[in-house]
C-alpha cells in the first residue's frame, strides 16, 4: 500500500489567494501530528497475533500492515490511543512521547 506523504502548505498573501475547496490532490498531507501528540503508541512485536483490529481501528491511517507485524507511522498518528484499547492481548501500550 502506498503512503501520502507530507507537502507544505504554501501561506497565502492575500485573503483571495485562499483555494475554494480541497488545496491538494487525494494522498498528500499538509502537516504532520507529531507536534501536538502527547502519547504514542507501542507495539509490543511478542505480544501481537497480527489480528489487525488495530488497524482496523485507527482513525488516521498510522498503522500498516507489514510481512509480519502492524507498523506505526508516526507522522500520521495524533495519539487517540484507540489502537491501544481495541488491542485483545494488550500489545499496545500508550508511552509518553519524547
Amino acid at each position: 500500500m502506498r503512503r501520502p506523504h507530507i507537502r507544505p502548505f504554501p501561506r497565502p498573501v492575500h485573503i483571495r489567494d485562499y483555494p475554494c475547496g480541497p488545496h491538494f490532490q487525494a494522498g498528500h498531507l499538509v502537516d504532520n501530528a507529531a507536534g501536538w501528540r502527547l502519547e504514542t503508541p507501542e507495539i509490543n512485536g511478542a505480544r501481537c497475533v497480527n489480528c489487525l483490529r488495530c488497524y482496523l481501528a485507527c482513525p488516521e491511517g498510522a498503522l500498516y500492515r507489514s510481512e509480519k507485524a502492524v507498523r506505526l507511522d508516526k507522522d500520521f498518528c495524533k495519539g487517540c490511543g484507540i489502537c491501544a484499547s481495541e488491542c485483545p492481548l494488550q500489545a499496545i501500550q500508550m508511552g509518553r512521547d519524547e
